[in-house]
């Protein structure tokens, strides 16, 4: 009898043999068993423990589930666990050993936003297509001639709107181009309104634009004197608190030297009323128009009525308000341009840091040059201003005028007005004189304030503007008019920097740019 030992350990090799090395090849299957050495009866116990201890080895090793139990028991398979959906899926092998390929999702694209389902929409098709497409569609959805009428019948109206899971509300109709009459009119009424609102905006807030402008003004003009101290060593915050001391010390003199005055004229007026009177009631020629016209009776009767009261107190209420204002406005002038001139470097920045980057630096040139001709125009009408009112205070107190300080003053700020300052107060010294004085005085003044406007228009303004602005006389003359009729005195005043800025602009940038075209 053959040695069930030997067979039984030759089978385990031949078992051994067919096993995989955990290298994750599949296995190769096993020979068929030597049926000359020992013929295996298929139904002895020992031949069916032997083939159901291979299986169970070959299980274990393919990754199979089969475990046994301490007593040597095998446990049947048990079911495989669902796979989660964040961890990832094992190698799923076949009854033979091989591997099963992994099948790839399919692409979900739009989903339904009621029930979440996959929605598959058609693909993209080009534009001529589309617009052939939306037309036929419409030809489809346009209503028959016996069809019913949607706004009573619900299918009718899906049917013509074209309502399908992209458009549940029907398809939209073809946007109004910017043609369409609609368009073009409501945005033409929207703009309109818009440069009215602005226009009201500017008009109602005219005097707050003009206190900017005047403040923002006098500090560029006052910058050059900042510059010049900075040059002596001192630091900008000093230079511009001794520039802006050195402002308000001239308008407090200047004030001051007319409170006098005007105070005295106010006292002897009222002493030299009763005088008055009984002089008018002396005069015969008075007295002959009394009794043909009845003036003093007219005068009586209009000095009494009511409406004459009301005028005269609305009179000293619009004087009253006109100083407060003035007073107000010039406070407010003078703190702005003190922080204007505080912050002056930092706002040029601003302004330059505005224009793109590669024309950033001729525009900060243009505006460096522009701003040097604003503060060249101020010192230069501060200077024609200072001769006017030197000259002035040594003609009155040669002559021997009352108050010669006071009118010296007077003519030097109005002369900063350009063309009719020195006019002005030519005629304001003038009149004074001859109250305080007599016909001669009235005479002397009037020729020599003739002589001097000669003077100062055809030999001190030009030279003076020329270097500071170099504007043409003609330009000068035709911006002070235009910007007198346009803003009044500070128009006047604002209208000659403008013009050399704009003269500037159209020789540095237009001129040039005409040159290459």
């Amino acid at each position: 009898m053959p040695d069930e030992t030997a067979n039984e350990k030759g089978a385990q090799a031949r078992a051994g043999d067919a096993r995989p090395a955990n290298d994750g090849r599949v296995p190769a299957p096993a020979p068929p068993a030597d049926d000359t050495d020992t013929p295996a009866d298929p139904e002895t116990p020992d031949s069916e423990a032997t083939n159901a201890e291979a299986a169970t080895e070959a299980d274990t090793d393919a990754g199979t589930d089969a475990s046994t139990d301490p007593g040597g028991r095998t446990e049947p398979d048990r079911p495989a666990e669902p796979a989660r959906p964040d961890e990832p899926d094992e190698e799923a092998v076949a009854d033979s050993g091989a591997l099963i390929p992994e099948k790839a999702d399919e692409p979900v694209g739009e989903r339904d936003p009621a029930t979440g389902t996959p929605v598959n929409l058609p693909a993209e098709v080009p534009a001529g297509e589309r617009v052939v497409r939306e037309r036929v569609v419409r030809e489809r959805m346009a209503p028959e001639p016996e069809a019913p009428d949607p706004a009573h019948d619900v299918e009718q109206r899906r049917r013509e709107a074209g309502v399908d899971h992209r458009f549940p509300f029907g398809r939209p109709g073809e946007p109004l181009g910017r043609a369409h009459p609609f368009v073009f009119g409501f945005t033409a009424a929207l703009g309109v309104i818009t440069a009215w609102m602005l226009v009201q905006a500017a008009t109602n807030a005219k005097s707050v634009i003009v206190m900017i402008v005047v403040a923002m003004f006098l500090a560029v003009g006052l910058n050059p004197a900042v510059e010049r101290l900075r040059r002596f060593g001192l630091p900008r915050g000093a230079a511009v608190a001794t520039v802006f001391l050195g402002v308000i010390l001239f308008f407090a003199g200047f004030v001051a030297s007319l409170v006098q005055p005007v105070s005295e004229q106010v006292t002897e007026l009222r002493t030299k009323i009763p005088e008055f009177v009984g002089q008018l009631q002396d005069n015969k020629t008075l007295a002959d128009w009394d009794k043909r016209y009845g003036l003093l009776k007219r005068a009586e009767k209009t000095v009494n009525s009511d409406g004459f009261q009301d005028s005269l107190t609305d009179i000293a209420t619009g004087i009253g308000r006109v100083a407060v204002n003035g007073v107000f406005q010039t406070i407010t002038i003078l703190i702005l341009t003190l922080y204007f001139m505080s912050s002056l470097p930092q706002i040029k920045t601003f302004f330059y840091q505005l224009a793109p980057r590669s024309r950033r630096a001729r525009v900060a040139l243009l505006g460096d040059e522009i701003l040097d001709r604003i503060g060249g125009y101020v010192a230069g009408q501060f200077t024609i201003a200072f001769i006017a009112g030197t000259t002035s205070y040594i003609f009155l107190s040669i002559v021997g005028v009352k108050y010669a300080l006071a009118l010296a003053l007077i003519v030097a700020v109005t002369d900063l007005i350009p063309l009719i300052g020195a006019t002005i107060g030519a005629v304001i010294v003038c009149l004074l004189a001859f109250l305080t004085g007599n016909l001669t005085d009235l005479i002397i003044c009037a020729v020599f304030y003739l002589i001097y406007q000669q003077v100062e228009n055809y030999v001190v303004y030009p030279r003076v503007m020329k270097r500071t602005v170099d504007v043409q006389p003609a330009v000068t003359i035709v911006a002070a008019l235009v910007g007198g009729t346009l803003l009044g005195v500070v128009g006047a005043l604002l209208a000659i920097p403008t013009a050399a800025a704009i003269s500037l602009l159209i020789r540095e940038v237009v001129m040039p740019r005409q040159e290459t075209m």
